[in-house]
């Protein structure tokens, strides 16, 4: 080959090293809080996952996939890299200030959800030469704690795994562009969700559950909708969460977060915080990326 010939691969290979060319999702978490269903989810909608890939190859690794402009990927990082994992941090914000962009998603649960499954599955922890599984668990979250900081975050305590995937599919196709505000409906029977950033309680306001004809009806079904929409306290209260969030929203964003999860919480899950969860959806649709979750009501 003559040198003619060979000069026009240097442009190409100024490309694979420019950061910006890049989109990776990060995927961590806690063992135990569905990591693997993730990735699945991830896998089925076409991203090239690696599973536990050492922090130390993440920079080769990106290198080599600078060559496949066709593919998405989706790296999982967990404990069994503890001994790597205060490098992980430092290298993220490299990366990102070379202009790769990384969305990381961090998989969460209570302690007692996770010795349950641990229980039902009869797997160990990859920590479980360090103690018992509670202390095993307790020292994950130690481990992890910075990471989990810088992350989007998913409880997935009352999670089925079809939601799950449905919501990490969900994740990887909002914008990222601009502030994304999610707004999940639970009920306060099953907890609060672990991955809100704010939480409100509509458990004061009238409730469809006590009106016999609304009773089998969701928050989504106009009646219901109407029968909150006629009730004055349930405007006002709608109104003062929608003051608070349009006041703090600014500074959200000019901290450059990603997501934002505003959680509303009565008790079954079933009609007034559903009907808030969209309400607030329709209110910030020009203002951010709204995604909606209505955790008791998802089908698994």
């Amino acid at each position: 080959m003559t040198a003619d010939q060979g000069a026009p691969a240097a442009e190409p290979r100024g490309n694979e090293d420019d950061g910006s060319m890049r989109e990776i999702v990060l995927v961590t978490g806690i063992s135990g809080s569905g990591k693997s269903v993730a990735l699945h989810a991830l896998e089925d909608a076409g991203f090239f996952c690696v599973d536990n890939l050492p922090p130390e190859l993440l920079r080769d690794f990106l290198r080599l996939e600078q060559k496949r402009r066709d593919r998405r990927v989706a790296i999982a990082v967990d404990v069994r890299s503890a001994d790597s994992l205060p490098h992980l941090l430092p290298l993220l914000a490299q990366l990102r200030a070379e202009g790769v962009s990384i969305q990381a998603i961090f998989l969460d649960a209570t302690t007692g959800a996770l010795l349950r499954r641990f229980s039902e599955t009869r797997r160990a922890h990859p920590l479980a030469d360090r103690g018992a599984l509670v202390e095993a668990i307790e020292l994950e979250r130690e481990l992890l704690a910075d990471l989990r900081d810088l992350s989007t975050v998913i409880d997935t305590s009352q999670l089925r795994p079809t939601q799950l995937r449905s919501w990490m599919r969900e994740l990887v196709r909002a914008p990222d562009s601009r502030l994304t505000l999610v707004f999940e409906s639970f009920a306060y029977r099953h907890g609060v969700p672990l991955d809100a950033d704010y939480v409100f309680d509509v458990r004061v306001l009238p409730n469809p559950h006590y009106v016999r004809e609304l009773r089998l009806l969701t928050g989504l079904d106009a009646p219901v909708a109407a029968y909150l929409a006629a009730q004055p306290e349930v405007g006002e209260m709608l109104e003062r969460i929608t003051v608070f969030l349009q006041r703090w929203l600014p500074a959200f964003k000019a901290d450059q977060r990603a997501y934002l999860t505003v959680a509303i919480g009565c008790t079954g899950g079933q009609h007034r915080s559903v009907w808030f969860a969209e309400r607030l959806a329709e209110a910030f649709a020009d203002e951010a990326a709204p995604l909606v979750r209505h955790r008791e009501l998802e089908p698994g």
